[in-house]
């Protein structure tokens, strides 16, 4: 086999190699983004709890959905460091 021939053949190998390396890029990319995504849930509050919640998260300046999320975060992270 030539140089020419050997060096066809590394060529393909390359490209071989960074396809590959193309498609585990994009299925990281995709758990990633996949990770990040939020997910929805149907909570059903008591209205003064939910009017606390309210009032609490209009005194951090935040949405009430954000505010939910702030508690249970909290909450885990406690629990966490017990």
């Amino acid at each position: 086999m030539n140089i020419e021939e050997r060096e066809l053949k590394l060529k393909a190998r390359q490209e071989e190699l960074d396809k590959l390396e193309s498609d585990i890029k994009k299925r990281e990319k995709a758990l990633k983004q996949k990770e990040k995504e939020k997910k929805q849930i149907l909570l059903r509050l008591a209205p003064s709890l939910w009017n606390d919640i309210a009032r609490w998260a209009e005194d951090d300046i935040r949405s009430i959905n954000g505010q939910i999320e702030y508690i249970l975060t909290e909450a885990v992270r406690q629990r966490k460091n017990k």
